[in-house]
Formats: C-alpha cells, sequence, structure tokens
C-alpha cells in the first residue's frame, strides 16, 4: 500500500519550509543583478523572481562579493528594481518509473495535462559520468528494425553514435524508427529547441502509441530561453541515468546535440566567456564530451544507455565545430547526405562516410566479409558513378566497377529496407545483394 503514495509523500518532502529572498538591485541587457544572496548560493542554482507579472525562473550565472548575477529563464520585461528573488536551490530533476508514456519539461513539469509525481531521489542536472575502470564492455548487437543498422552500420547495447544530417532529410523519422523498434527496456527522447507545432507531431503521429508505451520524452521549444533548451540534454541524461541505475538497458535518443551545444553558447557568452571556436565559446567542447560520456555502458550492477546524438551540419559541413567534437569521442558516426534524400532513398546514409566502432567485434568473421566486400563496391560505384552516368564508362575495363554496376541497384534498396525479421534475414538479403 506504501508504494501507491510515494509520489506524494516525494512531493511533501521537497516543499521548503523557508526560503532566503533577495532583491534585484539592476537589470542589464538580459541579466540580473540581485543583492542579498551572496552568500550560500552556488554557481548553477536555480532562483525565482517574483515580478509584477508573476513568478519567473532563473539560474545563478556569476557571484561576486557584493552581488550576484541571474539569467533569467525568459524575458526580464516588466521586472523592476526592488522585486523578490527566492533562493530555490541546485538544479535538479527527479526522475520516477510513472514518467514512462509521458512528456515533460526539464524541469520535471508534466507537459500532457495530466499530474505527475516527481521521484523519491533527486537528481543533479549535471552529474558525474561513471567511472571508467569501473565501467563495463560494450553489450551484444541490438536489432534496430533498418537493414542498414542490422547488417553494415552495427549498433551494440551501450554504444553512442552521432548522427549528422542537415535539416529536412529524415533524421526524426530514422529516430522514430529507432524509438519504436531497437531492442531496449525504456527509451528516452530528448527535444531540445524543437519547434512547438511539431512536438505533438512527433509523439503522436510519428513515435506513436507504440513507442510512446515506452518512452520518457524531454522537451524544450526553441522560443524558450537558452538555459532551458540546455537544461533539456541535461534533463533527459538523468533520466535515462535513472533507469540505467535500475539496471535497465535505456536507448537515449537527442536531437539534437547542436541545439544544445547552441544554448550552451548563449548562456556562456552571457556569463562573459569569450567566443572562440566559430563563435563558440572554449567551454563548449567539455560541455558536449561530459553530456555523451554520461551515457554508455554502465557499471556492475548497473544497466546501459545506448544513445544516438544527432547533429545539425549546415551543408554537410563535418568539420563545423560540434559535428568535429562528437565525432571525436562517439563510438561512430552516421552521416545523412541531402542528394540522398532528394533521389528519394531513405534513410539517406551516406555508407561510406560512415563508421561504426562496433566492428568487427560485433560481427562474425563471415558477416565481416560481406561487410568489407559491400563498401568494396559501393566505393568503386562512387569513383566512377559519374562516367557511367555520363556514359562515359566502357564495360570490361574494370572487373570491379562492372561488379558494382551489376550490384548496384539491389544494394542501393536494400540501404533502404526494414528490418522486422531480424539481423541473420538482414545479412541474407545482403549476401543476395552482393550475389554470394
Amino acid at each position: 500500500m506504501s508504494g501507491e503514495f510515494d509520489g506524494l509523500l516525494a512531493e511533501i518532502a521537497a516543499i521548503s519550509l523557508s526560503r532566503r529572498y533577495g532583491r534585484v538591485t539592476g537589470i542589464g541587457r538580459g541579466t540580473l543583478s540581485v543583492g542579498g544572496l551572496e552568500q550560500g548560493t552556488a554557481l548553477g542554482d536555480r532562483v525565482e523572481i517574483c515580478g509584477a507579472g508573476g513568478i519567473l525562473g532563473g539560474e545563478v550565472l556569476r557571484l561576486s562579493s557584493h552581488e550576484v548575477t541571474i539569467l533569467p529563464d525568459g524575458s526580464p520585461e516588466g521586472l523592476a528594481i526592488g522585486d523578490a528573488v527566492a533562493l530555490v536551490g541546485p538544479a535538479e530533476i527527479a526522475p520516477d518509473d510513472s514518467w514512462i508514456g509521458r512528456i515533460v519539461d526539464p524541469l520535471g513539469r508534466p507537459l500532457d495535462g495530466r499530474p505527475l509525481f516527481r521521484g523519491p531521489r533527486a537528481r543533479p542536472l549535471r552529474a558525474a559520468a561513471p567511472q571508467a575502470a569501473a565501467r563495463r564492455s560494450l553489450g551484444p548487437r541490438l536489432p534496430t528494425g533498418v537493414a542498414v543498422f542490422d547488417t553494415l552500420l552495427p549498433l551494440v547495447q551501450g554504444q553512442r553514435i552521432g548522427l549528422f544530417a542537415g535539416s529536412g532529410v529524415g533524421k526524426s523519422s530514422l529516430l522514430a524508427k529507432f524509438a519504436r523498434s531497437v531492442v531496449a527496456d525504456v527509451v528516452v527522447i530528448g527535444l531540445v529547441g524543437e519547434r512547438g507545432r511539431e512536438l505533438r507531431e512527433f509523439t503522436e503521429r510519428v513515435l506513436g502509441p507504440a513507442g510512446m508505451a515506452r518512452a520518457v520524452v524531454v522537451t524544450a521549444t526553441s522560443d524558450q530561453s537558452p538555459l532551458v533548451r540546455r537544461r533539456c540534454g541535461w534533463a533527459a541524461m538523468a533520466v535515462a541515468e535513472h533507469f540505467r541505475d535500475q539496471g535497465l538497458h535505456v536507448l537515449l535518443l537527442v536531437d539534437s546535440i547542436t541545439r544544445f551545444a547552441e544554448a550552451h553558447r548563449e548562456v556562456a557568452l552571457a556569463g562573459g566567456e569569450a567566443a572562440s571556436m566559430r563563435g563558440f565559446p572554449p567551454s563548449t567542447a567539455h560541455t558536449i564530451m561530459a553530456l555523451a560520456e554520461r551515457a554508455g555502458p554502465g557499471a556492475e550492477g548497473t544497466g546501459d544507455i545506448t544513445a544516438v546524438f544527432s547533429v545539425l551540419v549546415a551543408g554537410s559541413d563535418m568539420e563545423e565545430p560540434v559535428a568535429d567534437i562528437l565525432r571525436g569521442v562517439l563510438d561512430g558516426h552516421v552521416v545523412m547526405d541531402r542528394k540522398i534524400a532528394e533521389r528519394g532513398r531513405f534513410p539517406a546514409i551516406d555508407l561510406l562516410r560512415s563508421v561504426s566502432r562496433a566492428l568487427p567485434e560485433a560481427a562474425s568473421t563471415a558477416e565481416n566479409a560481406l561487410i568489407a566486400e559491400a563498401r568494396r563496391l559501393l566505393g568503386a560505384w562512387d569513383r566512377a558513378e559519374m562516367m557511367i552516368q555520363a556514359g562515359l564508362y566502357a564495360r570490361g575495363s574494370d572487373p570491379l566497377v562492372d561488379a558494382a554496376i551489376r550490384v548496384w541497384p539491389a544494394l542501393d534498396a536494400f540501404l533502404a529496407e526494414d528490418a522486422s525479421d531480424g539481423i541473420d534475414a538482414s545479412f541474407r538479403r545482403l549476401a543476395d545483394c552482393l550475389g554470394l
């Protein structure tokens, strides 16, 4: 019987009997100066600003001996000198098992119109990754429901991959396929800076009832402050860690790390950090890598977080800062190409530019041989494609190119296939495409 009241007891326990207050002493360009909270306040603490228009959240951005600088969650318009500012405390979230099937904001508040209880344990948004020496190895290969990932780009339990794509090339649809089909106990989806109208479309139509039945969606829309958008990435990871620490396998999908990094840039610049890497402050690299390192295999006695981070790359520029940072820290990267999408093949994956670092361990000797042969023929087609399309290639000039021409239509069609019948069946179809 006590379990029925755990949520209520957690809500009661979270009620603070007293709060410290300060006063707004200055209002600048997007930031507030507050007096009276200098002692006992830590960097990153949450505050509530009590203005004439209601209560506005905020975060401690800078500290000095005589004042605290606050970055509000929304526009400071309407705030005045002397308005009260309450210190809430560290930025935390308290996930609960009952959150499965729900949509929440980065503070753990429901967005689907139904009541939601907090869990019994509050978690810091910026937690440390598991100790490197205590982490287990990557686990078994996972069925994904997508033929190319079941064969040529295997996804294994605890792996972290990046999905590098421009806008409008099918990235969200691929993430939804993963949410519905990848074998996992729980799916946590972080939608960072999404357009507001797309949230309901994604959850109801793209993800669907089957996907939502095992998912927790954490979202912050594009119109919200950079504090909230950045907090969305951390909150999604904290929810995933809640389930991982119960020994469960969690699939974490974050869309997108680029918008997470852009939100961090806004906050860091407001805090006085200088811009360097194409406008991104130096702390961007550490912030992205610290988030990514929290995913992956857990320590003994816990579960794993298999993570897919999407990265928006303008003009397929894989050298832009966010893409470059992530590519170096993840266990694989998948490049989606607009030209492939424009000719109607989805998922629009450029296999030759994509890598799964789970190989060769994730496949048998025979499977690795198939993968190598497919890549060899795709590479031959890629090198000769312009000549072939222009009619300048003469059959018989190169046996490898001749073989690539024979298998290309079947192999290209295979890269667009679903894989509802499992990994072994996908490899058999791949062998058929290669004529083996």
